[in-house]
């Protein structure tokens, strides 16, 4: 374009300006609803500045942005953000601007007697320099809402710290919930699963709960108003992520939640696959894993009758009293469960009483003989019977 439109148009800026300054804010909502003393302001000093910048390239080599042009236009797109827009209201208002600048422009260029090539140049000259402040602008906004991001990320990983930690007051948490942009629910849940799967639960979550990486796994806390109901909607969020959802519970549980998830994805890890595993499912499991020491003495203490046994006979035995036991002697509901013929049963438990005489009758020792016999079994055979889960 030629040097000497830069002197020629200067003219026409101020009615420029004026014009972009009345029209912007009306014709879009999202500025029109925005409007103030200092939104005004900062719109007569961007639309100026970005007009002045544009007329200031005229026969140089100069980039259509310097240092200061730049700065400004990515503050307009950072600053989109931090006021909860989107791109939308700012990308037109840059359009619209740019097609009341060739406007003015155009019918000064007239007014100056140039010919029809210059006032082509002249648009395409705008409509490049839009873009350019476009692309300035949206890339800010991208770096403004990754580092709002990172630090939410920050901020939701301190949350679930203190929350599975169990040691923070209320009002920390309150504190902490407000700056990760969280409410904190009434009853809640704490979840882990493997780092692969936290993306997908994030999703899948949306504002129902948090998720974070913490360390070897992702741990997500959730809120859970009405377990059973909210039951089915869980299986599908965190279907295939091999996830372990704790109990619900109160703020000041979480802690507990956390470890009972975390005791029962040790203890059934090859049940964790498709369809996540309730923790409150497998409770019994946790009670008995909870000291292996402590059962192996009961162990040693009630299962010693058994010792005399040929190794080939004893399991037949120890499962027989187990369910003998937890059908409370009746026969038939023990054969069914064996698979065997309800006199073989009689043949088995008059054994039994045999080995271990007044014990089956006394119902300390009865209640001990099915813990350690349930624990055997769950050792034994990991993905457990529906009888012992």
């Amino acid at each position: 374009m030629p040097p000497e439109l830069t002197e020629l148009l200067a003219p026409a800026v101020p009615d420029v300006v004026g014009r972009i300054i009345e029209t912007v804010p009306h014709q879009i909502p999202a500025y029109q609803m925005a409007r103030s003393e200092r939104f005004s302001e900062v719109l007569f000093l961007g639309v100026k500045g970005a007009l002045e910048q544009l007329l200031s390239l005229p026969g140089t080599s100069d980039p259509a942005l310097n240092e200061e042009s730049r700065q400004l236009v990515a503050a307009l797109g950072a600053g989109e953000y931090r006021q909860g827009r989107g791109m939308d209201a700012l990308l037109a208002a840059y359009r619209t601007s740019a097609r009341i600048t060739f406007r003015g422009l155009s019918e000064a260029c007239a007014e100056q007697g140039m010919g029809m090539d210059v006032v082509v140049d002249l648009g395409e000259t705008i409509l490049a320099y839009i873009d350019e402040l476009s692309a300035v602008s949206v890339q800010a906004y991208a770096v403004e809402q990754a580092a709002h991001a990172g630090a939410l990320e920050l901020r939701r990983a301190d949350l679930v710290t203190a929350l599975v930690g169990g040691s923070t007051e209320i009002g920390e948490l309150r504190r902490l919930a407000s700056g990760a942009d969280w409410h904190l629910p009434q009853r809640m849940a704490a979840v882990v699963m493997p780092l692969e799967s936290a993306s997908s639960v994030r999703t899948r979550l949306g504002p129902s709960g948090i998720v974070v990486e913490r360390e070897s796994e992702a741990t997500a806390v959730i809120s859970v108003a009405q377990p059973q109901r909210m039951r089915s909607r869980f299986e599908e969020i965190f279907a295939g992520t091999s996830a372990v959802l704790g109990p619900p519970v109160e703020w000041d549980g979480m802690a507990h939640s956390h470890r009972v998830a975390q005791l029962v994805a040790a203890l059934l890890p090859e049940q964790v696959g498709d369809a996540p595993v309730f923790a409150s499912d497998h409770l019994t499991r946790v009670v008995l894993a909870a000291e292996p020491q402590v059962m192996d003495d009961l162990a040693v203490r009630r299962l010693t009758p058994l010792n005399e046994l040929p190794d080939s006979k004893r399991p037949v035995l120890e499962r027989t009293l187990l369910y003998w036991l937890i059908h409370w002697g009746q026969r038939v509901p023990v054969a069914r469960e064996l698979g065997v013929h309800p006199q073989t049963v009689g043949y088995r438990v008059a054994r039994l009483r045999e080995l271990f005489g007044a014990q089956l009758d006394d119902p300390t020792a009865r209640f001990e003989l099915e813990l350690v016999l349930r624990s055997r079994w769950m050792t034994e055979h990991t993905s457990g019977d529906p009888e012992l889960s």
